[in-house]
């Protein structure tokens, strides 16, 4: 099922995700929980050989390529509870149990699937946002087969992904190719992949240059489908003058750390540090950039993302204003990020946007405002993100309540008191923002409400209970949690009269 990347293979591919959709949709929830928990045992088999060929490809350290595959199992374990559960398809049923004249009509509804979806592995999650990661874990919770574009970064490492879900589909016997893989270049493959009809949405984790092409291929297509792509973030942290009078060392510690974990490279890095000026915010910034002088560069993942980072850290410190904290100690080598922070006045920031542009790496800009006035105007000039921190004493939060409601306008995610890097996977979480961090706000890509991204609401009227979906059956043969004539129930309702 691993096809080349020519254009007639691609149709084959679309073609045979499209025959796939007819049978793996009408799947019970319970066999497409099992298959996504053979997938979670398969990857777990592989687990070593894995984190090798990961490390080959990624530069990236052991424990961390071991988390990610237990946050990849866990995903995939997650959404095979959430289909055992069943109430994620919000089955509605409205009868006339009034008497009404004239009748109502019996409507129920619920959501379906919309089918096939194409995943694009990201560079920086070789797991948890690659083959078998959040978005193919929800697309075929909800019913949908996925056709993986894998990344070049890598590549042997999405294949042996691969087949562990090849070793799944073959022992739960789902259909063949309800999940595919194929490889080359992003802008030719992506762009063939997204434009065919069989296609019915898009999972994305990257640039923003490579989300918006995504949106634009979708948008020429004669029937439009959603692109759902996380693309940008500099993840606004607003520090108070009571909390930094009070903290400042454990905080200078503590966003040392968070900006320089994983050489930068998560996208929710801490890439923005605003707080008013005083003795209070540069003893902070002193402390923060002693710290970073500390940490010693490490290779990025790869030699595109290293070269974006040293041109955009060359760019984003030519800029007027800008003045230079604090740099590792340390002289980088070959495809080593170097850690860096500095520092810019409001009214430079305020009068440039391209301080606004994400340095993906370990690099953090501060915005040192002049009063609370000023710190408003730079929180109104953001664009949206994935998060926003808010670091304050209940002294602070008393004080500057008018400011931090415009935080909570910025981003999917409104942290108090911890750093922003650590994403966790659990039904409350919102991985999305408003643009440009996501291309649609009103979902996320990490949790159990990612599902929700794979559907659409249908309505049944008049039907026949065996033409019913099983989940609005009279007889309720699933069990599961139905909103029932406004009542929420698990128990069968009276049986309406066939028309």
């Amino acid at each position: 099922m691993i096809a080349p990347s020519t254009q007639v293979d691609i149709a084959e591919v679309m073609e045979r995700s499209g025959k796939a959709f007819a049978d793996y949709k009408k799947l019970s929830p319970q066999k497409r929980a099992d298959f996504l928990l053979a997938i979670a045992a398969h990857i777990e088999d592989a687990r070593e050989e894995l984190i090798l060929l990961a490390q080959e490809e990624t530069n990236l350290p052991q424990g961390r390529l071991n988390n990610e595959i237990t946050r990849t199992t866990t995903q995939l374990k997650m959404f095979a509870s959430l289909l055992q559960e069943g109430s994620w398809v919000e089955a509605t049923i409205d009868t006339d149990i009034d008497g009404s004249v004239p009748a109502k009509p019996d409507t129920r509804k619920i959501l379906l699937p919309t089918g096939p979806v194409i995943v694009f592995g990201a560079s920086n999650f070789p797991f948890a946002f690659s083959t078998a990661g959040g978005d193919t874990a929800s697309a075929l919770a909800a019913g949908c087969p996925v056709v993986v574009k894998g990344h070049s970064a890598h590549a042997q490492t999405s294949l042996r992904v691969f087949k562990a879900i090849e070793a799944a589909i073959a022992q739960v016997q789902v259909p063949a190719y309800t999940v595919q893989h194929v490889m080359g270049p992003g802008s030719a493959v992506g762009k063939q992949l997204v434009m065919h009809p069989a296609a019915k949405g898009v999972g994305f984790t990257g640039s923003y240059n490579g989300g918006t092409a995504l949106v634009e291929y979708a948008r020429q297509r004669s029937i439009p489908i959603p692109v759902f792509a996380e693309m940008s973030s500099i993840n606004p942290v607003v520090f108070y003058p009571d909390t930094l009078a009070k903290n400042a060392t454990n905080l200078a510690t503590t966003f040392a750390a968070s900006i320089t974990l994983g050489m930068g490279q998560f996208c929710t890095n801490p890439g923005l540090l605003i707080g008013i000026e005083g003795s209070a915010f540069e003893g902070f910034l002193e402390l923060l950039a002693a710290a970073i002088k500390e940490v010693l560069p490490q290779k990025m993942l790869h030699t595109s993302i290293h070269t974006a980072y040293e041109t955009g850290l060359k760019k984003i410190l030519s800029l007027e204003g800008i003045r230079e904290l604090g740099r590792s100690c340390k002289e980088a080598a070959v495809l080593e990020g170097t850690p860096v922070v500095a520092m810019v006045q409001a009214k430079d920031f305020l009068a440039n946007e391209h301080f606004t542009e994400e340095v993906f790496g370990p690099f953090s800009l501060a915005v040192s405002c002049r009063d609370k006035e000023e710190l408003q105007q730079v929180l109104k000039s953001l664009k949206g993100q994935l998060t926003s921190t808010i670091v304050a004493t209940p002294e602070d939060i008393r004080a500057f309540e008018d400011v931090i409601e415009l935080q909570h306008n910025l981003a999917g995610r409104i942290i108090l008191n911890n750093a922003p890097t650590g994403v966790e996977v659990c039904a409350s979480m919102v991985h999305g923002g408003p643009f440009p961090a996501t291309t649609d706000e009103r979902f996320t890509s990490v949790g159990t409400s990612a599902i929700k991204r794979w559907v659409r609401p249908v309505c049944f009227q008049n039907f026949l209970d065996e033409m019913l979906p099983a989940a609005l059956q009279n007889s309720n043969p699933l069990g599961i949690l139905r909103l029932v004539n406004n009542q929420y129930t698990r128990d069968a309702i009276v049986k309406v009269p066939s028309p």
